[in-house]
Order: structure tokens, then C-alpha cells, then sequence
């Protein structure tokens, strides 16, 4: 089994529903994204996934999210927008263009991580 990683980031703000205490209210993180890919085939250049197809298609996903107040993007209207529910979206959306996704996970900080994967 092969597994690649790419690294990403952006910053948003968004507030948690539901919630009590500080982050019910607005704020904002410059988060860290990290994509991983599984897979046991190789294409004919021993690659899993071509690095800079994998970043390109994941910094279009980045960029929506990016400089955004995120409770008003349509995706995350009336749910919380919580790390969790971030790398789910990110997932998903990768996963639309590579089937060899295998898990994403999103850094608030340097020491808060939340990732979302399937089995």
C-alpha cells in the first residue's frame, strides 16, 4: 500500500452553532490542511498521484473556503462549521476528482486537529 500526503492552508472565520462558550462567537483561524491519498497501483511513472495535479485540485477547493466568514457560504448554511464538519467537506470534494482519497484533516492550531476519513 502506497500513501501520499499534500499540505495546504487558508484563513476564514466562522462561528459554532450550538455551542457555549467562546466559539459561539466570530473568529478565525488560518487553518492547515493536510489530503492523503491510499492506494496499492502505481501508474507508469511509479506515482500514486501526481503531487502538483493532487495540489492543484485541492487548492480549488481551498480557495472557496478561503477569506470567507464560512456560516455564509451555502455549504455550511445553518450547520456548525466546525473542524470536523471542514474536513468532510474537503474530503468530499477531493474525493469527486480522486477516489484514492483516503483521509483529510484540518488543524485549527498547531495542537487542534480534526480529520474525516471513511472505511
Amino acid at each position: 500500500m502506497f500513501e501520499v500526503k499534500i499540505q495546504t492552508n487558508f484563513s476564514s472565520a466562522h462561528r459554532l452553532l450550538n455551542y457555549k462558550g467562546k466559539c459561539e462567537n466570530l473568529h478565525g483561524h488560518n487553518w492547515k490542511v493536510e489530503v492523503y491519498a491510499r492506494g496499492e497501483n502505481l501508474d507508469s511513472s511509479n506515482i500514486l498521484i501526481d503531487f502538483k495535479l493532487l495540489k492543484k485540485e485541492v487548492n480549488e477547493i481551498i480557495e472557496y473556503l478561503d477569506h470567507k466568514y464560512l456560516n455564509d457560504l451555502e455549504e455550511f448554511k445553518d450547520k456548525s462549521p466546525s473542524s470536523e464538519f471542514i474536513a468532510k467537506y474537503i474530503y468530499k470534494k477531493a474525493k469527486e476528482k480522486f477516489e484514492q482519497i483516503s483521509r483529510v484533516d484540518v488543524w485549527e492550531t498547531e495542537t487542534s486537529r480534526a480529520s474525516y476519513f471513511e472505511e
